[in-house]
Order: structure tokens, then C-alpha cells, then sequence
């Protein structure tokens, strides 16, 4: 019964941390998105400040990504 729960426990939050994932990953799309289209309208400092919320996304993504992993591995 213990090993059915903790199975479904897992599995919840596997699909949690995919959802996450997945908002996260859109988000840094959404950046890169931005620059793409503004262009030179940008400022530096706006692109920086895209850039560092890009990359902030990306490794909010790629932790979730781990947490997965290390999870199936266990």
C-alpha cells in the first residue's frame, strides 16, 4: 500500500515540475522572442535585462528538469 502512494506521490510531482518546466522554457522563448522583435528599439540595458531573464528562465527550467530526474532515479 506504502509502495502504491509513494508512487503516486512521485508521479504528481513529476507532472508538476514538467508543468514548471514547460512555463519556464516558455518563458525564456518569450525573451529571446522579445529581443528578436524589438530589435535596436531596445535599450543595452533592456537587452541585458532580457538576457538575464532568459537565462534566469532557462535554469529554473533546467532544476525542475533535475528534480525529475534525480526522482526516477531513486
Amino acid at each position: 500500500m506504502d509502495k502504491a502512494i509513494d508512487a503516486i506521490e512521485k508521479t504528481a510531482k513529476n507532472i508538476k515540475d514538467a508543468i514548471t518546466e514547460a512555463g519556464h522554457r516558455s518563458a525564456a522563448e518569450g525573451e529571446r522572442a522579445k529581443r528578436d522583435l524589438a530589435g535596436d528599439e531596445m535599450t543595452s540595458s533592456e537587452k541585458l535585462g532580457s538576457m538575464v531573464n532568459e537565462t534566469k528562465e532557462d535554469v529554473l527550467a533546467e532544476v525542475d528538469r533535475a528534480k525529475r530526474k534525480i526522482r526516477e532515479e531513486t
